[in-house]
């Protein structure tokens, strides 16, 4: 039996095994690249989304400032401006029991923070 290692049946088996080692890295590499490049796709559109969204809000908002009304608040703010007729009412400050009207009523609804068997027999024996 003649044992050739580079008989023409090798030198085709081993090179056909190179070229499918090349082309199995060869297409594991052109995955992830295009991986890698639809992960910045989707990346750059969700950034280009965002950047349309505030584009928009800066239009909304300068439309706005155009506005009459606006520039009536704008005025009353800045330039202390009132239309003819409208007088100035000064508030006080609110007192301790305006403050602390709706305090009362938080403290009132809190409740009882119960242990799970506590919660069991509850749920168990309603009457209770």
């Amino acid at each position: 039996m003649n044992h050739d290692f580079f008989s023409v049946e090798n030198v085709v088996l081993f090179t056909a095994i190179a070229l499918c080692f090349v082309w199995t890295y060869q297409s594991i590499k052109s995955m992830s690249r295009n991986w890698e490049l639809t992960e910045r796709l989707s990346k750059d559109r969700k950034a280009l989304q965002l950047l349309e969204i505030e584009n928009e809000t800066a239009e909304l908002e300068n439309e706005y400032y155009k506005t009459e009304e606006y520039q009536e608040i704008a005025a009353r703010k800045l330039a202390n401006k009132q239309l003819a007729g409208e007088k100035m009412v000064y508030l006080e400050e609110n007192s301790e029991e305006a403050k602390n009207k709706h305090v009362v009523a938080k403290v009132v609804e809190e409740k009882k923070a119960y242990s799970n068997p506590e919660k069991w027999i509850m749920f168990l024996f309603p009457s209770r």
